[in-house]
Formats: structure tokens, C-alpha cells, sequence
């Protein structure tokens, strides 16, 4: 769900044909300078909506010692792996089929998950269900980080994003930019609580969440 509108490009990396979403190129510098201060040694972290696999293969060349496990709905499962046979890191784990709708999440606890552009992507009923997902399988004090747009009370902050949720909604009725008061009610349901609201290029946030006992 990360970034799912991405192009093909030849890129000259171990001879791969590689997924690249445009989009993922821009803000990946900016989310791991984010993970870069909040995750810690040894941390396995769930991606969520993983997408083409660039943050990914980003992420782990260059936290060698956080375990990155990706997951996707089953079609993209190959721009995952492409990647990750590209990169050739340890910490790079192989891709999970997750749909974020399903009961049964296939990973044990992990210490923080992760998720760029899926909140805005798809509808209220798929956003609580991740919440309540992320709410089984997260550690006790793990951390929730959110990427992507948000309202605040009520309003968009950009006239570029007024323009992409009319794109979402034209794709998906059901789907769109959320306020961001209630994406924080609706972690708080599953014992997530904010600690940071961090501005991020291009009106984009990253909500960084606790899981509290």
C-alpha cells in the first residue's frame, strides 16, 4: 500500500529491474532520519503496506542492527523480494502476506511497526482494523509510526493535498485524508498514545505512538 503508484526504472543495482515509486524517492531520506532518532539496536520492526520494498531496502542498509520485516497484500510480494535480493541485508527480512483486515496477523511481537501512506489510502473500517492489529502485536512501550498526510480540525493544510484526497476519493469513496484528531482517538482505543507530531516535507507528518500497559 506504501507508495503503490510507482513507474519502472532500469536502476544499475546487482543487474535488477527495480520498483521505484517517485514518491518513496523524495520522503525516504526524511522518515529515516525520523527511525534513525526513535528506533533502537536490535529492534524488529513491522513495516506495514510495504509496498515497492524501497523503505525497505533504505531502512536496512543503513540500521544494520534493526530487523526490518516488510509486509504487503500477496501481489506485490515480487517488488518486495526484487529488492531484497538486491540489497543482499541480513536484517532485510523475507516479506509477510498481511491484509491489515485479517484477525490473525502472521508475526509474533515485535518492539515498533512502521507504515508510510496507508492511513489516507484506504477507508475508516481498514484504519481501525490496522490500529486493532497493531494493537496485538506490539510490545508493551513498542512504538507506532505513521507517515503521511493528516487534516487538523477539519481543514487540509495544503491545497496539493485537497488535490490528492479528491484523487483518493475519485479511486476510493471510502478513502482519503483523515483528521488527525481522530487517528490519535482511534489509537488511544487500542492503548496507543501520541508522543510526537513531526512536520515532514511536502505537508506530510510522521506520528510517532507508545503502546501504553
Amino acid at each position: 500500500m506504501s507508495d503503490t503508484a510507482f513507474v519502472k526504472h532500469s536502476i544499475d543495482l546487482n543487474d535488477a529491474d527495480l520498483p521505484v515509486a517517485e514518491s518513496c524517492l523524495r520522503n525516504q531520506q526524511p522518515i529515516f532520519e525520523v527511525l534513525q532518532q526513535e528506533l533502537s539496536d536490535g529492534d524488529v520492526v513491522l513495516e506495514i503496506g510495504s509496498g515497492t520494498g524501497q523503505h525497505a531496502a533504505y531502512v536496512t542498509q543503513r540500521l544494520p542492527q534493526v530487523r526490518w520485516q516488510p509486509s504487503e497484500m500477496a501481489e506485490n510480494m515480487a517488488n518486495i523480494n526484487a529488492w531484497r535480493t538486491s540489497v543482499q541485508a541480513d536484517n532485510f527480512l523475507p516479506p509477510l502476506v498481511l491484509d491489515i483486515t485479517q484477525d490473525l496477523w502472521p508475526v509474533k511481537q515485535v518492539d515498533a511497526v512502521f507504515s508510510a501512506n496507508v492511513v489516507h489510502f484506504v477507508g475508516w473500517d481498514k484504519v481501525r482494523a490496522m490500529m486493532a492489529g497493531i494493537g496485538r502485536v506490539l510490545k508493551d512501550t513498542g512504538l507506532a509510526i505513521f507517515y503521511g498526510p493528516y487534516n487538523y480540525n477539519g481543514e487540509f493544510t495544503s491545497a496539493g493535498n485537497r488535490q490528492l484526497d479528491q484523487w483518493l476519493k475519485s479511486r476510493d469513496p471510502s478513502s482519503g485524508i483523515k483528521d488527525f484528531e481522530q487517528v490519535v482517538m482511534t489509537a488511544r482505543k487500542e492503548k496507543l498514545r501520541l508522543l510526537k507530531d513531526i512536520a515532514m516535507p511536502a505537508n506530510n507528518r510522521i506520528l510517532v505512538m507508545q503502546k501504553y500497559v
